[in-house]
C-alpha cells in the first residue's frame, strides 16, 4: 500500500514509517517537523528515517488534503502528546481539529483504511484530579471520565471516527489507545511510594515501540467494519511489586474482573487479539 503518516518525525512515527516500509509499503511521510536526525528525547527510537519527511499542518485542510492524495492508506500520528508545555485550549484545538481532518480527508479521497493514534486517557486516568476506574482490567468498554484538553481530545477523536463511519460506512478505522511507548521493556525498579502513587494513574503501563508499530499496520488490514478503539498495551507492569498488591494498596474498592498474577498487567487488549491479531511479546 501507499500509506501517508502524520506525525512521522515523533517517537511513534519513525517507528511506523520504519516497519511500513520493512513491510513492503510505500510511505508518505508528514510532519509539522521535517529536519531530520535523532532528537534527545527519542534515545533508542529510530533515529534517521529512509524516507524524506514532507511539510505538513494538519489544521490546515487543503494542506492535509494535498498532502495525502493518491495514499490507499492513512496512519494519523500528529497531535500534541499530552496536556502540559501547551495551553489546554491549544492542545484541544489541534487535536480535535486535525483529527476531524484527517478522517474527512480520508473520506473525501477514498482513504478507506485508517488508524489514529488515541490514548489510554480517552478515559481519563493520570492527567484527572480525580482517577476513576470501575473494574479492573479495563477494557474498552469502560466509561471515559475525562477531565483534561488532552484525555478529552482523544474521546472527541474516537467520537469523531463513529460519526465518519456513520456517514461513510465504507471506512474501516482503528483508534488505537497507546500507552507510554518505550523502544526498551521496563527494568522495574523499586520505586518510591509517591511515584507508585503516581503511577497508580495511569495504571503501571507500558507498550514497546515494536508492538505500537506493528499494531499501526495491522490496524489497516485487519477483517472488520466500522470504527473500532483498542487498548494497546504490554500484558505485564512496571512495577516490581505483583499486581494483586497493587491493586490492594491503591484500588482495594475496585471490582476485579479476572484474578491479577505476578506482574499481570491492568489493561484487557483481548479485543486487539481478536480483531487485529496483536499481541504484546511480553
Amino acid at each position: 500500500m501507499r500509506i501517508a503518516v502524520t506525525g512521522a518525525n515523533g517517537r511513534l512515527g519513525r517507528g511506523v514509517v520504519t516497519a511500513a516500509i520493512a513491510a513492503g509499503h510505500e510511505v508518505v511521510a508528514l510532519d509539522r517537523a521535517t529536519e531530520p536526525g535523532p532528537r534527545p528525547h527519542q534515545a533508542g527510537f529510530p533515529e534517521e528515517l529512509p524516507v524524506p519527511v514532507q511539510p505538513v499542518e494538519i489544521t490546515d485542510y487543503d494542506n492535509l488534503l494535498g498532502q495525502v492524495r493518491g495514499c490507499d492508506a492513512l496512519v494519523h500520528l500528529a497531535a500534541f502528546a499530552g496536556p502540559r508545555g501547551n495551553s489546554a485550549h491549544v492542545v484541544h484545538a489541534n487535536n480535535v481539529l486535525g483529527s476531524y481532518h484527517a478522517l474527512l480527508a480520508a473520506a473525501e479521497l477514498g482513504i478507506n483504511r485508517v488508524v489514529s493514534a488515541s490514548s489510554i486517557n480517552a478515559i481519563g486516568g493520570i492527567y484527572s484530579q480525580h482517577v476513576r476506574y470501575d473494574y479492573l482490567p479495563v477494557d474498552e468498554d469502560h466509561p471515559t471520565y475525562a477531565e483534561d484538553a488532552y484525555s478529552l481530545s482523544k474521546w472527541i477523536a474516537e467520537q469523531q471516527a463513529d460519526a465518519m463511519v456513520r456517514l461513510h460506512p465504507e471506512m474501516t478505522v482503528a483508534s488505537l489507545r497507546f500507552h507510554g511507548i518505550t523502544p526498551h521493556p521496563p527494568t522495574r525498579e523499586a520505586r518510591t511510594d509517591e511515584r507508585l502513587a503516581f503511577e497508580a494513574g495511569h495504571l503501571w503501563g507500558w507498550v514497546s515501540l515494536e508492538a505500537s508499530a506493528r499494531a499501526c499496520l495491522l490496524g489497516l488490514t485487519a477483517d472488520y467494519a466500522g470504527h473500532e478503539a483498542f487498548f494497546v498495551v504490554a500484558p505485564t507492569t512496571t512495577s516490581a511489586i505483583d499486581s494483586a498488591e497493587l491493586q490492594e494498596r491503591f484500588y482495594p474498592d475496585v471490582p476485579v474482573r479476572r484474578p491479577l498474577e505476578g506482574n499481570d498487567g491492568f489493561y484487557d487488549c483481548a479485543k486487539a487479539k481478536k480483531l487485529l491479531g496483536w499481541v504484546h511479546d511480553a
